[in-house]
């Protein structure tokens, strides 16, 4: 997917589709982190505890279900 940029005020802004922000449980309340590896941007939603035991709960469910398919599709 390719994006652009737009104009906000005196900065830029990155819209970022709805169907992303509810795969990720994101919102406009939702903190993130921000940072770069030095050729990309990261965004890391940070998360209570709450929400962080449901989402791993929930990953811990997907490798359960879905984790020897996924291996072999990496390989």
């Amino acid at each position: 997917m390719i994006r652009k940029l737009v104009k906000h005020g005196n900065s830029y802004a990155l819209v970022i589709p709805r169907p992303i922000l509810e795969l990720l449980q994101i919102d406009d309340n939702t903190p993130l982190e921000i940072f770069t590896d030095g050729q990309g941007l990261i965004l890391i939603p940070r998360r209570g505890p709450k929400r962080q035991k449901e989402f791993e709960e929930t990953l811990a469910g997907l490798k359960r279900k879905y984790g020897k398919t996924l291996k072999r599709l990496a390989d």
